[in-house]
Formats: C-alpha cells, sequence, structure tokens
C-alpha cells in the first residue's frame, strides 16, 4: 500500500487535484481510500457525487466510542473508500486533533490492515505544515510519498517551500518523501518554466503540469469529478496522466528548500516579481 499526502497552499486545488487524480486511479482499477483531513469536510465530496459524508468527530461526538469503519467510511466513485476527518465546533478546540484522532481511529478500526487490498491511501491536508496535527502524515509515518500542489503565483510557491522545510525536518525519523509538484496551473506568465526551475532547485521534479479548465468547475457544479461527469473531455485525460505519472514514479527525495532570497531570486528570473 502506497501512503500518499497531498499538500500546498490554501485554495490552490488540493482537494479538486486529489479527488480526480484518485477517481483516474480508481478508473485504472486501483483500490483507493480518501481521508479528508480538512475541517470543510469537502476531500470527498465530488468522489461521492455530492452526498454528505458524515465526519469522524461528528460521529464520535454524536455516538460515542462504540462505532465501526462502517460508520466513518463509505464508497464512492470506483468504489473508493472516503473518509472525512471533520473539525471541532467552530470556535472550539483544535482541527489538528481531529486529524490526529480520525487517523488513529482508522488504525483501530483495521482499514489499513493488509488483507483489505487497499493499493492507496491519500491524505488531502489542509494548507501549509502549521501544526502537529497538519503535519501528522509527514511527522508519523502515515504518509510515505508527499506531492505538493502549487501554481506560478508568489504565495503557493513560498508556501510549497515551507512544506518542503517540513518534510526535510520529519525525513530521517519517519522516512517521507517529496514525490513531487503538481502544478495546477492559474495562467500565470512563464508558469510551466518557473515551476520546472523550482523543482529542479529543490531537487524533485515537476509531476504533472494540469492546464486550467473550465470544465473543473462545470463538474463540480454537478457534484463529480471530470472523469465522472466527462470521461471524454480533455482535462480528463490530463487526470489521467496524473494519475498514471503518481503510480509509475521511483522519484522520492529529500528535498533542498530555498532560502527566501533564493526564491525571490527564481521569482525575479522569470518575472513574476519586479526588481525593486
Amino acid at each position: 500500500m502506497r501512503k500518499v499526502a497531498i499538500y500546498g497552499k490554501g485554495g490552490i486545488g488540493k482537494s479538486t487535484t486529489t479527488q480526480n487524480t484518485v477517481a483516474a486511479l480508481g478508473e485504472m482499477g486501483k483500490k483507493v481510500m480518501v481521508v479528508g483531513c480538512d475541517p470543510k469536510a469537502d476531500s470527498t465530496r465530488l468522489l461521492m457525487g455530492g452526498l454528505a459524508q458524515k465526519t469522524v468527530l461528528d460521529t464520535l461526538r454524536e455516538e460515542g466510542e462504540d462505532i465501526e469503519l462502517e460508520d466513518v467510511q463509505r464508497a464512492g466513485f470506483a468504489k473508493t473508500l472516503c473518509t472525512e476527518s471533520g473539525g471541532p465546533e467552530p470556535g472550539v478546540g483544535c482541527a489538528g486533533r481531529g486529524i490526529i484522532t480520525s487517523i488513529n481511529l482508522l488504525e483501530q478500526l483495521g482499514a489499513y490492515e493488509d488483507q483489505v487490498g487497499l493499493d492507496y491511501v491519500f491524505y488531502d491536508v489542509l494548507g501549509d505544515v502549521v501544526c502537529g496535527g497538519f503535519a501528522m502524515p509527514i511527522r508519523e509515518g502515515k504518509a510515505e510519498e508527499i506531492y505538493i500542489v502549487c501554481s506560478g503565483e508568489m504565495m503557493a510557491m513560498y508556501a510549497a517551500n515551507n512544506i518542503c522545510k517540513g518534510i526535510v525536518k520529519f525525513a530521517e525519523a519517519g522516512g517521507v518523501r517529496l514525490g513531487g509538484l503538481i502544478c495546477n496551473s492559474r495562467k500565470t506568465d512563464n508558469e510551466y518554466e518557473l515551476i520546472t526551475a523550482l523543482a529542479e532547485r529543490l531537487g524533485t521534479q515537476m509531476i504533472h503540469f494540469v492546464p486550467r479548465d473550465n470544465d473543473v468547475q462545470r463538474a463540480e457544479l454537478q457534484r463529480k469529478t471530470v472523469i465522472d461527469w466527462k470521461p471524454d473531455a480533455p482535462q480528463a485525460d490530463e487526470y489521467r496522466t496524473l494519475a498514471r505519472n503518481i503510480d509509475a514514479n521511483d522519484m522520492f527525495v529529500i528535498p533542498n528548500p530555498l532560502e527566501i532570497e533564493e526564491l525571490e531570486q527564481l521569482l525575479l528570473d522569470f518575472g513574476v516579481l519586479e526588481a525593486a
């Protein structure tokens, strides 16, 4: 079983990218489990066709500790297994604790055991590596492969670089490695070349460049992945390529994060920043 976590700046499209990639893997015949690590509980919405997935934390609050795996996991597109961690009540508690609680509970309920026959487990993780809970898939070896969703936007690249610092911190203890950058295009200037250069500087690869296409939004309005909504769309093929690239990937590295000055110089070189 390959253990994958998807990180990236908030709003960069992690959940959409993860769900479309998982749909492509499912279409390939892979058995995949998705664990949503976002309090919004929207990491499996498209795979579930918009059906509400009761979160682990809500289930624990309402039913107590005596629950079964089926209470917190449902089947989605291509028999994908879907779980949402959920979050605390607004203004109360720590969302990171929800991730810790959920992953521990899934382990206790046998979700990861070999006899389940899983090929992949994907963690869709909120935002940057900002606290222990959100870093848990890295810190405790729950995830072994990290893919960072980014774009040619300055803050998305800053976030990607910071996530690489988190990977370095936990790489030796947990064995986690960076599998590559996924560029979820925002159509910024020289975006392909810029992210290719960033990947090279980090010591990794751009695993795929996902072009911007309104079919993604059209599919989301139908509460589906692009592959489920319109399987013959060019954008569906982009996600299939991304899934194949991840499935065939054998380049896993401890990255070399850039200093802020180096990152800003890269942005200057490609015209994203203007010289003062």
